[in-house]
């Protein structure tokens, strides 16, 4: 509280100025009258008053995502943070970062995820884990409040994982194979989605370059970015790898060679089919097929080249290296439930396999 004084020229007040936290003795004189004085007063606790106040949660996630994170991820994902840094401003709006537990944050998760998605709720987790680590690193909190905490979600928005087994995978390369038209090449990249496993912009970003036909292989070295219509570098370091392909695959692309273009899958006008247009064929070439999966689109090719690679009993660490992860700890987090499904089918066998061996221990007594 300030303090003040009249003097022979005057009044003089002497109030406390926080700097750096610490509060220090301000004295001044020679106000002409009190009011004078006691708006200086006014003046300096304003100042202590904001510089008391701390950073703000969101503020910190905007600050962050802006320092961190633009020009070094894709544009598309840069939408993504602005987007989780809207929801956090609208929950958190007067909430400052020092503030912050993991109470409020459960909480939080708690409500919002009460109507979204898995898929949603998991990215604003991701997101909200990285800017905290950056806090830690600042040493801005003490503690990490996002440790933890268990996500909440609406079910019935979160889409299911589907993917086709072994014999639906044979029947859509049927089907695609009998309604190939080297003018259109939307079918040409759902077959090699399922021979490969390639993301949808690493095949769109395919050049006759990265085709070796002698050595049956395809170079991943690159995606193209349907935001900015252009080549651009692939997800991560260990995106870029080298597929080994079968020769029925090499053969189906080598019809594309009569579009005359650069890009492996640009159609007779030059151009690579948009995301909406393949996954309107893969649609249309379900229902040919004779397949019913509601939630199935391109990237449900991955899970399926999964699927198909663990039937045919293909190494766990060679499949993280075919799909381009860095660690083999991210495929057996984001296809557990494939391993856990292909297990249970292992796991059926055995029975017979002990029947089986105990009738022929029998037999030969």
């Amino acid at each position: 509280m300030a303090s003040y004084k009249k003097t022979k020229t005057g009044w003089s007040v002497r109030v406390s100025r926080r700097e750096n936290g610490k509060l220090k003795q301000v004295y001044k004189a020679g106000f002409a009258t009190k009011n004078e004085a006691k708006a200086f007063a006014q003046e300096i606790e304003s100042e202590n008053s904001i510089e008391k106040k701390g950073k703000l949660f969101a503020d910190y996630f905007t600050e962050w995502h802006e320092t961190y994170k633009i020009g070094k991820v894709a544009p598309s994902t840069y939408r993504k943070y602005l987007h989780v840094d809207k929801i956090l401003h609208d929950h958190f709006p007067d909430t400052e970062l020092a503030d912050m537990n993991r109470q409020k944050y459960q909480r939080f998760l708690n409500d919002f995820g009460a109507d979204h998605s898995k898929e949603m709720m998991s990215e604003i987790n991701i997101y909200v884990r990285g800017c905290v680590k950056s806090a830690l690193y600042d040493e801005l909190i003490k503690k990490d409040f996002t440790i933890g905490a268990e996500l909440a979600y609406d079910r019935t928005k979160t889409r299911q994982i589907e993917y086709l087994n072994f014999n639906e995978i044979q029947t859509l390369i049927q089907t695609a194979t009998e309604n190939l038209d080297p003018r259109y090449t939307s079918l040409y990249m759902i077959i090699t989605a399922i021979y490969t496993g390639a993301r949808l912009g690493e095949i769109a970003g395919l050049t006759w370059k990265d085709i070796d036909f002698m050595h049956q292989t395809i170079s991943i070295n690159k995606s193209y970015s349907y935001v900015q219509r252009e080549l651009k570098e692939t997800k991560s370091k260990a995106s870029n790898r080298v597929i080994a392909v079968n020769s029925g695959l090499l053969t189906i692309l080598k019809q594309l060679r009569s579009n005359g273009n650069i890009m492996v899958f640009a159609n007779q006008r030059g151009e690579i089919p948009t995301s909406n247009a393949v996954n309107k064929a893969l649609r249309k070439l379900m229902s040919k097929s004779g397949l019913n999966k509601a939630g199935y689109h391109f990237h449900s090719l991955r899970h399926s080249h999964v699927a198909y690679l663990l039937y045919q009993g293909v190494d766990l660490y060679a499949i993280s290296k075919r799909l381009g992860h860095s660690d083999l700890t991210i495929t057996m987090k984001k296809y557990a439930y494939l391993m856990q499904e292909y297990e249970a089918e292992q796991n059926k066998s055995i029975p017979d396999t002990s029947k089986r061996s105990l009738k022929q221990r029998c037999v030969h007594k």
